[in-house]
């Protein structure tokens, strides 16, 4: 009896310790660089792991015994460590470059594909600058915003441009953020290159719905961007030299293995060219001179360790774009506008299960334009700054909960408009300054909670608020994400957010433009409103070779803005007055396949949607269509896109990307009347518009194709390559917009006797070749 009890006693005592679990945390870098947001620790024979936060940090529990991890990050070389687990434990990964710069985006075995099928998120897109700089873009210019609008359920602002339309929402409803500060205009070129230097970004996290719920302020899409910490062991240089710019970037070690730097920049030179132009001309009497036009950018990252627990960053951004004409008869117009940025962030790690990071930020954007004739002058002026204090805790009790709370709040100061002009005799002078102020704040806890094996949740609640003047408005913002594991190789999830936008960008176009005007909720501006739902299945196919996504979404939406007809925008103390409230659906299904790993990688993403928006009768006015239901200008029924990325040899790389879209909903008049004077004279044509956006231009399709070749590098030559590129292959005369053009049957002094539509095309097919060297 004694022998039972005591083997007994020693099976329950083994059983005991084969369930204790441990905890393994640790951060994930950059050999040389700085932390991997994103980076993956996989225990493959358990089916578990974790991933890196914005600072590199890793954290989960593990059964004591022995185990295989596997570390891996797109365009990093895997590593595969044995662990013997007896107690909690720090282990930190220092993960190399892959040795074949052409070869980024090939991650053997990472198990990258997997974590995204097991994790609860949806609808989240990542996207690392190494991807990026492998595709073929306009006129040879990286750009990350552009590779984004490949993904399903983003859909572009038209032909060239930068900006993103997601799942249904408009351009001012995506909260834009480099390194937890708000950038306002993401773009340069009037919206045809986006603002984030590739050399500058380690990764971007695009989230189309089920936000969590650190994040607020806007209805449709959160992307947020990461930039690169620099180098901490030696000084690297490098950067490019392309058609219409070029980049350098510098980067090195403070103090090494404890401090880094990155310092980057770039800038186009138009104006290089076009002001020796206008120079050589000068003496032409007849000759109209070119506009200068250039922009240019910088980047700036440092961080530095102040010990185990504590990591201090500070990032700054600068941006402008510069605009100018002057002619021979004394006229100059001048226009500028752009991004300043500047985050200082504390990391603290209280211990293995607790840590907390704390921002604090600024942010202006601002534009200004100045004309001048003669005498006289007029500068017509507009900003919107930002200081905001945010706080994250991260606190991991076990294996089964993660669990974060923060706070956030934010001062703005909206400078809707400046207006001043005069004579510079001082014999007229006026002026106008429009400014609000806005206090904004936020808290929130969340949940991942990993109820069974199979089952995993993540649920939060967000208390929003806003305060402009004597006006204050707030809700609850519950968010919720579910994860099922029907098999090892089959996930289904599902997600509901709901969402507030306290900010309004004022705009009579349908893109983005550098003079639209930021704006707050006020006494009769409400904050727009929206909730999401979505529901998807995902696969792994061939071996785990392949992810197969479908996600279906439906978004519903309240106090969506517009404008009166003819409203008044600029230097206006009564905008309010201006503005139009309706109602919004978006819904939808994306399909999409991708590849991460051997020879060949790529997606193919295929969306089906519909968009629409809803403008009754209020303010003395008909509405918008007197109350009928009509798309926006965004709206596509169908969005297919095609990337593929092949490792032709050890120097060489392929790449291409195909895009077709349906057309843009557009509005042209459907008839004209004649109308004649009451003193006789010529007849005048008034056109005659149907509902707005009845018309569909023709649809877009577009083929880009390149080439990287990487070349040997000795004692003279750095390492470095050449990147080939055809932007629109096939030459695809895609519509910008349509104009009318009249029709004279016998010549120019004949009445006109009918009217032709004439459709503007931007881009033919475009050759460009860029040098990029490292060094």
């Amino acid at each position: 009896m004694i022998g039972i009890l005591l083997l007994w006693s020693v099976a329950g005592s083994s059983a005991a310790q084969a369930q204790e679990r441990y905890r393994l945390s640790g951060y994930i870098r950059d050999a040389s660089r700085g932390a991997l947001p994103g980076a993956s620790v996989a225990v493959p024979a358990l089916a578990t792991g974790a991933t890196a936060d914005s600072t590199g940090f890793y954290s989960f529990l593990l059964p004591a015994g022995r185990h295989q991890l596997v570390i891996s990050f797109i365009g990093y070389q895997s590593q595969t460590r044995d662990l013997n687990l007896t107690r909690a434990q720090r282990l930190s990964f220092a993960l190399a470059e892959s040795s074949n710069t052409l070869g980024e985006v090939v991650v053997e075995g990472s198990g990258t594909l997997e974590q995204k099928l097991q994790t609860t998120q949806m609808s989240v897109e990542r996207l690392t600058a190494a991807e990026a700089k492998l595709l073929p873009a306009l006129f040879g210019e990286v750009d990350l915003l552009k590779t984004l609008q490949l993904k399903p359920g983003v859909q572009n602002g038209g032909e060239g441009t930068s900006g993103l339309f997601v799942r249904g929402g408009s351009s001012d409803q995506n909260l834009v953020l480099v390194d937890d500060a708000v950038v306002y205009n993401p773009a340069h070129l009037f919206g045809l290159f986006s603002v984030f230097n590739p050399d500058a970004v380690q990764s971007v996290d695009l989230y189309k719905g089920g936000f969590p719920a650190q994040y607020g302020g806007r209805l449709s899409s959160v992307i947020d961007v990461k930039m690169r910490e620099g180098n901490n062991q030696k000084v690297v240089t490098s950067g490019g030299i392309g058609l219409i710019s070029s980049r350098l970037t510098v980067e090195g070690p403070i103090v090494k293995d404890k401090g880094s730097f990155l310092l980057s920049g770039r800038r186009t030179y138009f104006d290089v060219f076009t002001r020796q132009i206008n120079k050589a001309s000068e003496s032409n009497p007849d000759y109209n001179p070119i506009p200068d036009y250039y922009f240019y950018d910088f980047n700036a990252k440092g961080n530095y360790k102040l010990g185990e627990k504590d990591q201090v960053f500070l990032s700054g951004y600068l941006g402008r774009d510069v605009f100018g004409f002057g002619s021979q008869g004394g006229f100059d117009f001048n226009f500028s506008w752009g991004n300043t940025l500047g985050a200082a962030r504390w990391s603290h790690v209280f211990n293995k299960r607790l840590f907390l990071n704390t921002t604090a930020s600024y942010t202006n954007y601002k534009y200004d334009v100045t004309n001048k004739l003669d005498q006289f002058s007029f500068n017509l002026a507009s900003d919107i700054r930002d200081l905001a204090l945010r706080s994250d805790l991260d606190y991991t009790p076990n294996d089964r909960h993660a669990f974060k709370f923060g706070a956030q709040l934010i001062n703005h100061r909206f400078g809707v408009g400046r207006l001043q002009a005069g004579s510079s005799d001082g014999r007229l002078s006026i002026g106008s300054d429009v400014a609000y102020r806005g206090l904004e704040g936020g808290i929130y806890a969340s949940d991942n909670f990993k109820a069974t094996d199979k089952l995993q949740l993540e649920y939060g609640l967000r208390l929003s608020g806003f305060q402009s003047g004597s006006n204050s408005y707030g809700g609850l913002e519950p968010r919720g994400s579910a994860r099922y594991s029907l098999t090892p190789k089959t996930s289904l999830k599902a997600s509901y957010a709901l969402m507030y936008q306290y900010v309004h960008l004022v705009t009579n176009s349908g893109a983005t433009l550098p003079t639209d005007i930021w704006y707050p909720s006020r006494q009769s501006v409400k904050p727009q409103r929206a909730q999401q739902v979505a529901g998807g299945v995902s696969f792994l196919l061939g071996s785990g070779k392949y992810l197969l996504t479908n996600e279906v979404y439906y978004k519903w939406a309240q106090n969506q803005v517009d404008f009166k007809d003819g409203a008044q925008l600029f230097v206006n103390p009564d905008l309010d007055s201006e503005f139009l409230f309706g109602k919004g659906w978006a819904y939808g299904n994306e399909l999409y396949l991708e590849k991460k790993t051997g020879r060949t990688t790529g997606w193919i993403g295929y969306t089906l949607s519909w968009s629409k928006r809803q403008f009754l009768p209020q303010r003395g006015t008909s509405g918008i269509n007197e109350g009928r239901v009509f798309f926006p200008s965004y709206d596509r029924r169908h969005n297919l896109t095609v990337v593929v990325l092949h490792q032709l040899t050890e120097r060489l790389n392929l790449t291409g990307s195909f895009v077709y879209t349906t057309g843009n909903a557009t509005t042209l008049p459907a008839a004209r009347f004649a109308v004649q004077d009451i003193f006789g004279g010529d007849l005048s044509a008034v056109p005659v518009y149907p509902d707005r956006n009845t018309y569909r231009l023709a649809p877009y399709n577009r083929l880009d194709l390149g080439v990287v070749w990487k070349l040997k590098p000795n004692r003279w030559v750095p390492e470095s390559d050449l990147t080939f590129s055809v932007y629109n292959a096939y030459n695809r005369r895609n519509p910008y917009f349509v104009y009318f053009d009249q029709v004279r049957a016998g010549g120019e002094d004949t009445p006109v006797t009918s009217y032709r539509a004439r459709q503007v095309s931007l881009f033919p097919a475009i050759p460009a070749v860029t040098y990029n060297f490292k060094f």
